[in-house]
């Protein structure tokens, strides 16, 4: 059995979540974590941040319900309003990090959700990846030049063509898929890790 995260890097409740996915981690060092890229803001839906006016009270709500803190650049960002958050080029910086250190991806999601949402940092940007990687004691300019080739954004399509297969419809999604490779789910946006042991120990995980 494995998990299986599927994640988006610009949701706000995947970043809620990964308190959660490090503590369930730290229980079950010897579970192995997939971490897949969804596409929450691709084509249309990439447009100024200001177009989403729900982002601020939302970000509260994840603030009470999981513990996070935003940061005051992150705050600068959403305040300015005209960033754009692209799904496309999270999931290649995404994939760019899991391949330098795939073993650790539940781990670099949640380094580059911090990047994002506590220090403001774009995640279209190459320099951030090398600042992420160098952090995780990484090759900072091996991922940056990652980012920036076409392998990745083949990487990022299959991570969305996986999301689908599995039938996310709202991130983050953690599943459990056993060895034949059957799907279950055992949270979808917000849960604790107790929870989530409770699900794995009635599928027999031990």
């Amino acid at each position: 059995m494995k998990l299986v995260y599927v994640f988006d890097a610009y949701c706000g409740w995947s970043y809620g979540f990964s308190p959660t996915l490090d503590e369930i981690t730290r229980r079950r060092p010897g579970l192995p974590v997939e971490v897949v890229s969804g596409g929450l803001f691709t084509g249309a839906r990439r447009v100024p941040i200001r177009e989403f006016g729900y982002v601020q009270g939302s970000n509260a709500k994840i603030s009470d319900m999981t513990g996070v803190e935003f940061g005051a650049a992150y705050e600068r960002l959403i305040a300015d309003g005209s960033f754009v958050m692209d799904s496309e080029a999270a999931a290649r910086g995404m994939a760019a990090l899991r391949q330098a250190a795939p073993e650790r991806a539940a781990e670099l999601a949640g380094a580059l959700q911090e990047a994002f949402y506590a220090d403001g940092l774009s995640l279209s940007e190459a320099a951030t990846y090398r600042k992420v990687a160098e952090a995780a004691g990484l090759d900072g300019d091996a991922v940056a030049r990652a980012f920036e080739d076409p392998a990745s954004a083949a990487a990022a399509r299959r991570d969305f063509r996986r999301s689908a297969e599995f039938g996310v419809q709202g991130f983050p999604t953690l599943l459990a898929v056993d060895d034949a490779g059957r799907a279950t789910v055992l949270a979808v946006g917000h849960a604790g890790a107790d929870d989530v042991e409770r699900r794995l120990a009635a599928l027999g995980a031990v």
